[in-house]
């Protein structure tokens, strides 16, 4: 009997060690170079979800980027796939993505090769092409917001 009571505050040491991990797992596991680990799913809040993950000052990137998406595409689709924001058109498909990097976002525009002027990231994919934002870049929002425009009249990738 003395055995078993012994264990007991093991077990209840565990099961509190156990309540205590999932109360800080609604702060999300940040992956490789930054990158929030963000459910799957469709929708705003998870967009959302993503951005307030995003570390230091990548979160303002994101917010700002999410902004200028939702101004030049009102009513714009949004999801996390792959743990990386996208942004679509509904039966349209994706135009952009988002990622984070150690040293910096990555937006991906799906169609970038037909965009004017082309955003100046090369990618091993034929059509996109990338923009990376640093810590310290002036994002050119009317330069950013044309592109969007571009890309939103475009076909979008099926993922």
């Amino acid at each position: 009997m003395a055995a078993k009571t012994s264990k007991m505050p093991k077990t209840s040491a565990k099961v509190a060690k156990k309540a205590a991990a999932k109360r800080c797992a609604a702060t999300p596991p940040l992956l490789a170079g930054g990158n929030p680990q963000i459910a799957k799913g469709e929708g705003d809040a998870r967009v959302q979800a993503y951005i307030a993950a995003m570390p230091g000052w990548k979160s303002g990137v994101g917010r700002r980027i999410d902004a200028l998406i939702a101004r030049t595409i009102p009513g714009v689709r949004k999801a996390v796939k792959w743990n990386s924001p996208l942004y679509g058109i509904e039966g349209q498909g994706w135009i952009l993505g988002l990622h984070c990097f150690t040293k910096y976002v990555k937006v991906a525009f799906f169609r970038g090769t037909s965009l004017r002027p082309v955003p100046p990231g090369v990618s091993k994919s034929k059509d996109t092409r990338y923009l990376n934002i640093h810590e310290d870049d002036q994002l050119d929002e009317a330069q950013f917001a044309a592109w969007v425009k571009q890309a939103s009249q475009l076909p979008g990738e099926r993922m």
